[in-house]
């Protein structure tokens, strides 16, 4: 019995401690819970804010073309012959003027001195002196007509004397009549002399005329360029007959040079001649090339709704080729003031774009409706006011009514204050119980 009571007692013993240890360890984990859900409060995001800015926007339209030559000459030429040379060779620079083909002039030649032959003897019986003067003169001075005017007057004279010796009848009727015959026949000569010298002037102004065509094929036997440019078909060769009208070199005039586009019906109101261009080709794409609006079209195609635009292109330096595909634009207009955002502070996703806006510590997302994009900012269209102030940096930790913290400091995570002093406090309890322990063992 006694022995059974000892037993009792020291399992009643056991157990208190057990109990003791027990209810220790509670009240320490509870400390640490404690500590854990102070951490576990309303977080804080550190973020670098922004105020919306104003730029200068310039306005422009995009525009897709060919290059072509303003001015393309296929030459012909105008006299049949054969060909002696051919200067110029595919890509040859011409201007206005130089020799694109020669042809054989030996029998243009002849029909120029032919023609001046002919018109020589017509100038000898007009009495002209081709060496000092070309100038038809008038009928009475005429050496033809000269003597034709001094013939009918003799006749009309000796006539009249006739006449006065008839009457005083010193001179027979037969007589008379003869001189009267003599002074009609005498007139008639006049007027015959007349009619040789305007038919002598008729044939003269034939024969120049013949002379001069003579001349001009003479010369158009050395096709000469129409207009400047380069040489982009040569269709001859020396040696060959031609006849007229046959075509020899292709000219495309390269400066400048024209590109046409079509522009969309809706900026039928901002597109006007003198505006400016700027567009690039696949085979310089690190050049930029320039130019101006120089004519707009006065009506919309139906089958495309677009109208068609021209501009003059500077092409000095050659580098442009006629055909060549460009892609640019044409600056409109130049809208100032225009609200802005940074481009840090701009998320898009899935073709929305938003931002966050700070208002009293929180952060409220705003969906805004973007712009053109000109350095590091974002036009915005819609969405804002221009007064908000705007977060730019972890824009991936917020949220609608995030607090947040805004500062130009270094950009900072999610922080929880309780957590942090709850740690420490955690370590300076087990330091604590540490030395206890220690001063313990000591004793």
């Amino acid at each position: 019995m006694r022995h059974s009571l000892s037993a009792v007692l020291i399992l009643s013993a056991t157990l208190g401690l057990a109990c003791n240890s027990s209810s220790g360890a509670g009240r320490g984990g509870g400390q640490t819970g404690s500590t854990g859900s102070g951490g576990r409060g309303g977080q804080t995001v550190s973020v670098k804010a922004a105020g919306l800015e104003r730029m200068s926007v310039q306005r422009q339209v995009d525009l897709a073309g060919t290059l072509l030559s303003p001015d393309m000459a296929k030459v012909s030429s105008e006299v049949a012959g054969i060909i002696r040379d051919v200067p110029v060779q595919l890509g040859t620079e011409v201007r206005t003027g130089d020799v694109l083909v020669r042809l054989d002039q030996r029998e243009l030649q002849f029909a120029v001195d032919r023609a001046e032959s002919q018109l020589h003897q017509v100038d000898a019986q007009l009495g002209i002196d081709r060496a000092q003067d070309r100038h038809v003169p008038a009928d009475e001075e005429i050496a033809s007509v000269r003597q034709a005017v001094a013939n009918r007057d003799d006749a009309k004279a000796t006539f009249a004397r006739a006449q006065q010796l008839n009457q005083r009848g010193l001179l027979t009727t037969a007589d008379r009549d003869t001189a009267e015959t003599r002074m009609k026949v005498a007139e008639a000569n006049y007027q015959a002399a007349l009619d040789t010298v305007h038919s002598l002037k008729a044939t003269l102004q034939d024969r120049r005329a013949a002379f001069e065509l003579a001349q001009k094929k003479l010369n158009d036997a050395t096709i000469k360029a129409p207009v400047a440019g380069s040489v982009s078909e040569r269709l001859v060769q020396p040696g060959e007959f031609i006849r007229e009208n046959t075509p020899v070199v292709t000219i495309v005039q390269i400066n400048p040079l024209k590109l046409k586009t079509a522009v969309q019906e809706k900026f039928a109101g901002v597109i006007r001649p003198g505006q400016a261009v700027d567009f690039k080709v696949e085979a310089f794409l690190a050049e930029s090339f320039h130019g101006k609006i120089a004519y707009v079209g006065p009506a919309v195609d139906q089958a495309t709704r677009t109208f068609a635009v021209e501009a003059l292109v500077d092409n000095s330096s050659r580098q442009l080729k006629p055909g060549f595909f460009a892609k640019g634009t044409i600056a409109t207009k130049l809208d100032e003031n225009v609200m802005a955002a940074p481009d840090d502070a701009v998320s898009t996703l899935a073709g929305v774009s938003t931002v966050y806006v700070i208002e009293d510590g929180k952060t409220r997302q705003q969906i805004v409706t973007l712009g053109v994009h000109q350095g590091k900012l974002w036009e915005i269209v819609d969405g804002l006011k221009g007064t908000e102030t705007l977060a730019t940096s972890n824009l991936n930790q917020l949220s609608t009514g995030t607090i947040v913290h805004a500062g130009d400091g270094e950009d900072g995570g999610a922080e929880s204050g309780g957590t942090g002093r709850g740690r420490a406090q955690g370590l300076g309890q087990g330091r604590g119980r540490g030395t206890g322990e220690s001063q313990g063992g000591r004793q």
